[in-house]
């Protein structure tokens, strides 16, 4: 080993989700700055002069793509970049969905785990890129984070199986739930589109109210990093009863309930089994 192993690659990632897996597969060798922080919104965020810095001075920054980082392009510009960003999300299977009466891809990859082992796969192929000589510890701790993801893959699946498949059913704010329900069985309805810039129509959510009243959805539930008026007018109407918080798209802080990506799936399961069970 040579002294530049004992050096950390500076890496940058889009948002707090991402970075977190990026750290998994990186463990010591690399120092990870997550653009977007925890509790944020990765639709809507605006990039400040020393995120451009960030940017500019890492080895290699992770995107997840598929649109979520809109602002993304304009930052890169901004910092004077040369490096492309590595796009995570290369090689999913993603869904198309109607956002304005636009066909585009729903970027919420990272609520199934089989993507995020894809996501894995990625990022380890870009760090030993950017830093040869610990290729063979981003194995081993991708190895070892696969192995930990495909455990917890399971056992949600377990749990959601537990449930009558009628029962399966959940409204939120925003469609950001799409992989989750097509992996693991359940239906999510929402008032919002897979951005939370998008506004819902007046005959929108009248269609909604209707489908979610016809289908019998009795649960709604908040979402940590977007506003939740419009999902409690919804339920108002419905009757549908709150069944909590979830994180769609951002990891909490250290001390909340979700400070790792694990904690996420694991923390939006138990919340949606529990209030689906009764």
């Amino acid at each position: 080993m040579g002294a530049a192993s004992a050096e950390t690659v500076k890496v940058v990632a889009s948002f707090s989700v991402l970075a977190d897996v990026v750290k998994n597969v990186g463990g010591d060798h690399v120092e990870v700055t997550s653009l977007v922080p925890a509790e944020g919104d990765p639709h809507e965020f605006e990039p400040s002069p020393e995120d451009a810095k960030a940017v500019k001075a890492a080895a290699v920054t992770f995107v997840s793509g598929e649109g979520l980082e809109t602002w993304f392009e304009r930052l890169a510009k901004a910092s004077g970049a040369e490096k492309a960003p590595v796009v995570v999300s290369e090689g999913i299977k993603t869904h198309s969905m109607d956002e304005d009466g636009e066909t585009v891809p729903d970027p919420h990859v990272w609520n199934s785990i089989p993507n995020v082992l894809i996501w894995v796969g990625n990022i380890e192929k870009a760090l030993a890129t950017a830093d040869p000589e610990d290729a063979a510890a981003f194995k081993a701790n991708a190895a070892k984070y696969s192995a930990e993801l495909k455990k917890l893959d399971a056992e949600i699946r377990k749990k959601v199986a537990a449930v009558p498949q009628d029962k399966r059913k959940v409204l939120t704010s925003h469609d950001a739930f799409g992989y989750y329900g097509e992996a693991y069985g359940v239906t999510f309805l929402s008032p919002l589109g897979i951005s939370t810039e998008t506004e819902a129509s007046a005959a929108e959510l009248a269609e909604l109210i209707d489908q979610i009243k016809a289908e019998g959805i009795r649960v709604y539930f908040l979402e940590n990093s977007n506003d939740s008026r419009l999902v409690k007018q919804v339920a108002a109407a419905t009757g549908a009863e709150p069944g909590g918080e979830l994180y769609p798209e951002s990891l909490s802080a250290a001390d909340g309930p979700v400070p790792t990506y694990l904690k996420l799936m694991q923390y939006n399961t138990d919340a949606i089994v529990s209030a689906i069970s009764k």
